[in-house]
């Protein structure tokens, strides 16, 4: 059986960014219902901080982006790591919709 990838949302408990982060958590679990094994939200001793983690590996830091992630964006990155190939239906027309401009 295939291990099913953990996301790991890292926020700043002071900047009161808990409910961003569930937020996104509720967001991808819904999208990725059947290939993620779980969401968790992790309070960071690091002030300022919002990083998103599959498994160990950094795939979001809001400071390196120089912005919170939009949930269409983590989407997108988050399917092309787990299910390349995967149609996120109307998140990607629009992008296709965008791209033709």
């Amino acid at each position: 059986m295939i291990q099913k990838p953990k996301i790991t949302i890292e926020y700043c408990p002071k900047c009161g960014w808990l409910l961003r982060s569930a937020w996104m958590a509720q967001e991808l679990l819904n999208t990725f219902t059947e290939e993620l094994k779980e969401v968790a939200l992790r309070p960071s001793e690091v002030s300022g901080r919002y990083q998103i983690f599959l498994e160990e590996t950094l795939i979001f830091d809001r400071k390196r982006e120089g912005h919170f992630p939009e949930a269409k964006e983590l989407k997108q990155i988050v399917r092309d790591l787990i299910a390349p190939g995967r149609n996120l239906g109307h998140i990607d027309k629009h992008s296709s919709n965008q791209d033709q401009s």
